[in-house]
């Protein structure tokens, strides 16, 4: 018995130290972020070979961290849009699915593309000029491969299937997860949750980590209760609308959750760069949300609260 119970510990401690293997980490993060952020890539433009660099990077790492392609054979989700007088303008999410074979799938998503060189912007932002957007959203980009590669490589088979998603053209209006929903890969009402991340590498002790969709599940309050992580505060916002990608899940009946560091100086400015991106504190927050997801595959299922 002794024996026995020595092995059912020693195997209990391996598991956690392995899982701890695969938590977000600063150097990944930094990585990630100062390659979206390059100039090479021009900010990421829609409809921009920097943009279109950007999903075809993604894309290759969604395959190497093993995710399913989960539209059909291609990690791509294509479309098309308008907007204003521009028409028919190319754009694309990349999907990632992994299968844990259950009846329900939590949805994880950040957007890749940002302002780029400006040229669809009709003169709101200096055109011709590189908007690296390395918070705006190569940081939200950043935790969506640090989540796959934990829950991925953890060791442990959840009780959720996981849908990832790198949306286009959010600076355009929202226009890959307005896509996405209208024509999901999955049924929407299969849907656990959708947490979104947009802008989460500057953050501030003083203001802390904000925590959006709060009142848009009635078992939000119970999940969030005891979720704690060293070095970092945040408060809750209830609101399930707003303008980032969870937005467009929300409205279509889904319980959402937005993470966010706040506005800063270089919002949408060409001096939001890499080497301003605070890694560290963005391993700490995705540690914090790791505790969420947890705490929510607790419930077999959310119940969604429509806006009052």
């Amino acid at each position: 018995m002794k024996r026995l119970l020595l092995l059912v510990f020693s195997t209990s401690c391996f598991v956690n130290a392995f899982a701890q293997d695969y938590l977000p980490a600063e150097s990944r993060i930094r990585s990630t972020v100062n390659y979206l952020a390059a100039d090479k890539l021009k900010g990421r433009g829609t409809d921009e070979k920097g943009g279109r660099k950007a999903a075809a990077w993604v894309a290759k790492q969604f395959k190497q961290l093993g995710l399913q392609p989960a539209n059909g054979t291609s990690y791509f989700q294509d479309f098309t849009f308008d907007r204003k007088e521009h028409h028919d303008i190319p754009c694309r999410n990349v999907i990632g699915y992994l299968d844990n074979g259950a009846p329900r799938t939590i949805i994880i998503g950040a957007h890749y593309d940002h302002i780029g060189t400006a040229h669809l912007f009709d003169g709101k932002y200096p055109e011709g000029q590189i908007h690296n957007g390395a918070d705006d959203n190569a940081s939200g980009v950043a935790g969506l491969l640090e989540f796959i590669r934990y829950f991925v490589k953890n060791g442990q088979k959840e009780q959720f299937n996981f849908l990832f998603i790198a949306f286009g053209g959010e600076e355009m209006g929202l226009q890959g997860s307005k896509y996405y929903v209208a024509h999901p890969v999955f049924p929407l009402e299969k849907v656990h949750f959708m947490l979104n991340m947009d802008m989460i590498g500057r953050y501030n002790a003083e203001r802390g980590l904000g925590i959006g969709g709060y009142a848009t599940a009635e078992e939000w309050p119970a999940v969030f209760k005891g979720a704690e992580q060293p070095g970092i505060k945040f408060f809750t916002d209830g609101a399930g609308k707003g303008p980032s990608d969870h937005h467009s899940f929300y409205i279509s009946g889904v319980p959402v959750i937005f993470l966010h560091t706040g506005p800063h100086d270089d919002y949408h400015k060409p001096t939001d760069d890499a080497d301003k991106v605070e890694a560290k504190e963005e391993s700490d927050i995705l540690k914090l949300a790791i505790q969420l997801i947890n705490n929510a595959m607790k419930y077999k299922e959310l119940h969604y609260v429509a806006d009052k």
